[in-house]
């Protein structure tokens, strides 16, 4: 992978567009990226790893999104990364804009854009750029197949951070692990483990199911067998249920063994019930003989007693039984008579209703007609009707006057009606100029308010801001004072730091001899005179400064320094600040402004109060205006409708006049035509009447007579001397069904009685004594109770054999269902303990993702060693050990081999310098070992951040030699530091400048 182009924009520090051509850097094949603390070197490398994976490396990625935004940017200008690179041999174009928070284009306020990706392709055939996604997921997976590596592993493959392998080089065996796992993906080793250690949790939880299982029904089988029992836990030959729990070794054949006695126990005492229940069952069958006879016996005894009984009782009620047979047939005769008996009853009730009805009638009737008969009613009802026909012209004139005459007084009400409109209206018209000339001069206050309100509200804007103004310069002031305040002290602790500094500086070098001496050793050369024998070594003496305490005084200095610089920088900004609210507010006292803002928002107030009343002012006229037209329209209609009703009038009362002389003639003496109309109707109907109910009256009476003399005729040939007689020997229903219902009784007792007497076996029963039930029955319930007693004996041993039969073969069939499971559960316990390190097979405990990553660490540290020995003058080598480390695991230990010495030791022992050169060395062998990893992917930029400051001048010659060797695999090297002597060292430079409005980038290549 190699980076051609990277374009910025209001990304980060960047306010606006900036551009960063690594081809041109890259030529000389070590460029270095450098600037003040802040600037943005590394939101450099942030943008190369947001182009690519769209996240930014370690910690900051958290919270991304609109914080990757530059507080510096234009409102207007949308955040942008866009880089060029090749990689696996295809030239690509990556874009990302992150989501932001725009201006919106009408209105105020901002509205929230998503984010977008694009990804193209350059085709050296046509020679132009070709697009191949949009799509933020599919950019995501092509970007990572391409490269092999995913965002942590780019993270410490090509940006080598800072920090991080001096860490990973004096880390536990955890943290190591941790990291190594991450970087080689080794989480699939550890899955195996995961995976093993359930399959073993698994196996071994179906085990004990099918142990608790197989427990459960033993448990069954000895309540099964427990009727048997004597109470004490056993059988009914004495053996014991063993005491077992899930996982016993033997359980299974524990179980077998007992179950087989305990079913020979059921079986014998399954015979034994079979034979009692035999014995039983004759001996109830002979009772069940016995008493059967003498229930027969007593119950024929019963019966003949009953049936003596019975007759005498007939005997007592025959001269009853013979009245009810004579009573009954002299009903049957009179059962010929009645329907003349009904027949005289309905015409003697209809003849009384048409009595009454012709009564009633005649009450109606004018007492001129109360001796009329029917024919004469009947004549007068057609003279009544012929005269209410003639009356039929004069009711509709009746009714055609009643229409005239409210027609008549609807026109009065109408012209009163107008002539109130008529006076309204002019009565309003009167006052018009008057509301016309106060609305107008009401408007045109509020217009001259509102223009004031306006003139208003363009000074007060101004003085507000001002006030604003004024108020900043207040409190920057003091703020200025503060911060000179903090310079002058911050100033006074640097130059006390560094007096410090210095102080031990040549306190070291004073005892630098001792210094020197320790390291010497005999026939090695020493590194001041070249001699190999030291006779006399200088000692240290008490208070003697090493190099350690001299960097942490420098270090203290140098971040005094940069304290001391902070302050200055912020004193600069606040004073500047001051100068420009100084400007926009003038020498004009806070509070004199506050007062005539104060006055400015009163008058405004005022002026808009004034000026709210125009729009209502309008209203009105208009509303007023649209009345004036109203009522003008409204007179104008009135006067039409005048001149229509006079004509109108006339017409109506001479069509009046003319019905009324009409209707005089026809009404005669009554009140209206319709009273004398109403007055015939109601004769003629009550005349009709009247004739009807006479002519039925004299039909019912005539009908009456018939039925007497038919009823008579019928009582004498039934034999009965008057009607009277034969009605009284009727029965209705209910007494006929009830002497029937007495007289069958009767009949049918004497039968039943008689039938039972000439019985010969009741007969024979009765010779014989008395029957003993009760005795008979006391032997039958005791042979039963005893045959029950030995069925629920032999159905308890059935069960209790059929139980055992079925518990012991499924007990059988779970022995030989968990035979394999055990197996299982042995061999993968097994491989589970020798991957997690806790077989006894496992000699060193070492876990099987451990393993693999000892093997990994192993080839990092032989790389590694290639670089670490030329950094450090071919005197340290890396190596990785499997010595059992932290929790008893094993594997993911590093060590450093002294040539000086031979000895190995821990990484820990290495100083400053020496842990950076070897970290740096560890992470270019890690980049190595990763990048083989992830299939072979060239790398041909990498970025190392920081550390330099560490090295001596001949070690730094050393560790830039190793950086430069890497063109031999045609690689670039960005190094990101502080350290001046590096910009002289190395021509090829990217320098972040910072300012108020953001940071630059210059650059500055190889020639």
């Amino acid at each position: 992978m190699r980076l051609h182009q990277l374009d910025i924009t209001a990304f980060g520090p960047f306010g606006g567009s900036q551009k960063v051509d690594f081809d041109d850097l890259s030529a000389a094949g070590i460029f270095l990226l450098h600037g003040p603390t802040g600037a943005g070197k590394t939101s450099v490398l942030d943008a190369v790893c947001y182009a690519l994976y769209g996240t930014v490396p370690g910690t900051r990625q958290s919270g991304q999104g609109l914080t990757l935004r530059s507080d510096h940017a234009a409102p207007s200008t949308r955040t942008e990364i866009r880089l060029e690179l090749t990689v696996a041999g295809r030239r690509l174009e990556v874009t990302r804009q992150p989501p932001w928070e725009r201006p919106k284009k009408r209105g105020t306020g901002t509205t929230l854009d998503k984010a977008q990706s694009w990804l193209r392709e350059y085709d050296p055939v046509a020679g132009s750029w070709k697009d191949l996604s949009r799509s933020h997921q599919e950019i995501g997976e092509e970007i990572t197949q391409l490269l092999g590596m995913s965002r942590e592993q780019f993270c410490q493959v090509v940006l080598l951070p800072q920090g991080d392998f001096a860490r990973f080089l004096r880390a536990d065996a955890e943290a190591r692990g941790r990291l190594l796992g991450r970087l080689f993906d080794t989480h699939r080793f550890a899955e195996v483990e995961k995976r093993l250690a359930e399959r073993r949790r698994t196996t071994e939880a179906e085990v004990r199911a099918g142990d608790a299982e197989l427990l459960a029904d033993a448990h069954r089988m000895h309540q099964a067998a427990g009727d048997a029992t004597a109470g004490d836990g056993t059988t009914g030959d004495g053996t014991a249920l063993p005491e077992l729990a899930p996982g016993d070794p033997g359980l299974a054949e524990d179980v077998l063994a007992w179950a087989a006695v305990a079913r020979s126990t059921a079986r014998e005492r399954l015979t034994i019930a079979h034979c009692a229940r035999a014995a039983a069952e004759s001996a109830r069958a002979a009772a069940g003989h016995v008493l059967d006879d003498v229930r027969e016996l007593a119950r024929l005894q019963r019966r003949l007693a009953e049936a003596r009984e019975r007759a005498a009782h007939l005997e007592e009620r025959a001269e009853d039984h013979r009245e009810a047979q004579a009573r009954m047939e002299r009903a049957r005769k009179a059962e010929a008579v009645a329907p003349a008996l009904d027949l005289r009853d309905e015409t003697e009730t209809e003849h009384r209703r048409a009595a009454e009805a012709e009564t009633r009638a005649r009450a109606l009737l004018p007492q001129e007609y109360a001796d009329a008969g029917a024919g004469g009613l009947a004549a007068a009802a057609r003279r009544a009707a012929e005269e209410l026909g003639g009356l039929e012209s004069a009711r509709r004139a009746e009714q055609r006057l009643a229409s005239v005459v409210a027609e008549r007084a609807d026109l009065d009400r109408q012209e009163r009606a107008d002539d109130d409109v008529l006076q309204e209206a002019e009565s309003w018209l009167a006052g018009w100029d008057t509301v016309r000339a106060g609305l107008q001069s009401r408007i045109e206050s509020a217009q001259e308010a509102a223009t004031r309100a306006e003139q208003l509200a363009e000074r007060r804007d101004p003085a507000r801001k001002r006030l604003d103004a004024a108020r900043l310069r207040d409190q920057l002031a003091g703020d200025t004072d503060e911060a000179q305040a903090r310079v002058l002290a911050l100033g006074e602790r640097a130059l006390a730091s560094r007096a410090h500094w210095l102080d031990l500086k040549e306190q070291r070098l004073q005892g630098i001899a001792a210094e020197l001496a320790a390291n010497l050793t005999d026939g090695q050369p020493c590194a001041v005179c070249g001699a190999t024998e030291h006779p006399e070594l200088a000692r240290k003496i008490d208070g003697h400064v090493d190099r350690d305490a001299e960097e942490r005084a420098l270090t203290a200095y140098q971040s005094a320094d940069e304290e001391r610089a902070g302050a200055e920088r912020r004193l600069g900004v606040v004073r500047e600040a001051l100068a420009a609210a100084t400007a926009e507010a003038g020498d004009t006292p806070t509070d004199q402004l506050d007062r005539q803002l104060a006055e400015l928002e009163e008058s405004c107030a005022e002026a808009r109060r004034g000026a709210s009343g125009l729009h209502v002012a309008q209203e009105e006229l208009r509303r007023a205006e649209h009345e004036r037209e109203l009522r003008l329209a409204a007179g104008q209609e009135a006067a039409v409708r005048a001149a229509s009703r006079t004509t109108r009038r006339d017409t109506l009362d001479r069509e009046r006049t003319s019905l009324e002389e009409e209707l005089a003639q026809a009404r005669g003496t009554a009140d209206s035509v319709a009273a004398r109309a109403a007055h015939l109707e109601r004769l003629a109907a009550w005349l009709t009447d009247a004739a009807d109910a006479a002519r039925a009256a004299e039909d019912s009476a005539q009908r009456l007579k018939d039925a007497d003399a038919r009823l008579a005729d019928a009582a004498f040939r039934a034999g009965f001397d008057t009607p009277r007689a034969a009605a009284a020997a009727l029965l209705d229903d209910t007494a006929h069904r009830d002497l029937q219902r007495r007289l069958d009784a009767w009949q049918s007792e004497d039968a039943a009685v008689r039938a039972v007497l000439a019985e010969s076996d009741t007969a024979a029963a009765g010779r014989q004594p008395a029957a003993d039930l009760p005795a008979a029955e006391r032997a039958a319930e005791a042979a039963g109770q005893r045959l029950q007693d030995a069925v629920s004996a032999w159905d308890a041993a059935e069960r209790r054999r059929t139980e055992l039969d079925r518990l012991s073969a499924r007990a059988t069939d779970s022995v030989r269902r968990l035979a394999p499971l055990r197996e299982e559960y042995d061999r993968v316990a097994r491989m589970a303990g020798l991957a997690a390190g806790t077989s006894a097979d496992n000699e060193r405990k070492m876990r099987l993702e451990a393993y693999v990553l000892a093997a990994r660490l192993e080839q990092v540290a032989a790389a590694a060693t290639v670089r670490l020995r030329r950094m450090s003058a071919g005197r340290y080598t890396l190596v990785h050990s499997d010595d059992r480390a932290g929790r008893g695991r094993s594997g993911l230990g590093l060590h450093v081999v002294d040539a000086w010495t031979g000895r190995e030791r821990d990484t820990a022992t290495l100083s400053g310098g020496e842990t950076f050169f070897a970290s740096l060395a560890l992470a270019l062998g890690l980049a190595d070992v990763v990048t083989d990893e992830a299939g072979g992917v060239r790398l041909d930029t990498l970025f190392i951040d920081e550390g330099f400051g560490s090295l001596d001048d001949q070690t730094l010659d050393e560790v830039l030699d190793v950086l430069d060797s890497l063109r031999e695999r045609d690689r670039s090297v960005g190094i990101v530091s502080h350290v001046a002597d590096l910009r002289r060292r190395i021509h090829a430079q990217l320098e972040i400048v910072k300012g108020r409005s953001g940071s630059v980038v210059r650059q500055r290549g190889s020639g």
